[in-house]
């Protein structure tokens, strides 16, 4: 009899350790960067913020759940989402074919293109012939990096570790031309002192580059629907474009 119960107990037990996160606590572990502003920042005082936290909290807030933020090098996102140290990725993270076969992504919310940046005059375009020989700094590991290889065989390729590095490492010299996102590189590098002589060069693009950024969960995750509903919500009551308005004056839904 007493076997039985303990039989009882362990299974209950289980049962409740595999329900999501926010079924057990009323709380939801989001995986953030914190070091791709206006999207993802850290305060002097430890605190986060930026556009990917907002769009967290308010996704949770949605869900009637509370956000525990959980800091992650962007690199080891995924296997840590999938080792269970975290129930959500909310970091910028574009939606891939690759990452898909890995993990489910909400509906995207946001999408925006991607610019080289260079010193002012240096370049006329962004041309693979024009690139030829030269070196591109990018984020490695990124939609970006693969877009370069297929496109850019000509030219030579140096990796950043983050996305705000890609711009450091252009000002220390160790590349010719930085590309990257044209949000971060107008919004967190050229209106910066250390932005000063440097300009976006050639026009804009996303073909190639993703479906847009989303929100990541594991395969199969029931959260995931519940993730679209409480974006598609968020989209239609005003709470997305006032938190969009917090941080830029244009839309970057990919949605107009």
């Amino acid at each position: 009899m007493f076997r039985r119960h303990v039989l009882a107990a362990a299974a209950l037990a289980a049962a409740v350790f595999a329900l999501p996160a926010d079924a057990q606590t009323n709380r939801i572990r989001v995986g953030v960067e914190g070091n791709y502003p206006p999207f993802s920042m850290v305060a002097p005082d430890g605190k986060l913020s930026g556009f990917d936290i907002d769009i967290a909290n308010a996704v949770c807030a949605k869900l009637k759940s509370e956000c525990v933020f959980v800091q992650q090098e962007f690199d080891g996102m995924i296997p840590a989402l999938n080792a269970r140290k975290f129930d959500m990725i909310v970091a910028s993270m574009t939606i891939t074919e690759e990452r898909l076969k890995a993990v489910d992504f909400s509906d995207s919310y946001y999408s925006t293109p991607s610019r080289f940046v260079a010193k002012a005059g240096a370049f006329k375009d962004n041309k693979p012939e024009t690139l030829k020989d030269r070196t591109i700094i990018v984020l490695r590991n990124s939609p970006r990096a693969k877009y370069l290889a297929d496109n850019y065989p000509g030219s030579k390729v140096h990796l950043a570790a983050r996305e705000t590095d890609v711009y450091l490492e252009l000002v220390a010299g160790r590349g010719d031309i930085a590309f990257g996102s044209s949000v971060v590189s107008g919004e967190a590098f050229l209106k910066k002192p250390e932005g000063r002589g440097f300009e976006q060069v050639g026009e804009s693009f996303q073909t190639g580059l993703g479906a847009g950024v989303g929100i990541a969960v594991r395969k199969g995750d029931a959260l995931k629907a519940r993730i679209d509903a409480a974006l598609k919500e968020m989209k239609a009551d005003g709470t997305y474009r006032a938190l969009q308005a917090k941080y830029f004056d244009f839309d970057i839904s990919g949605e107009s």
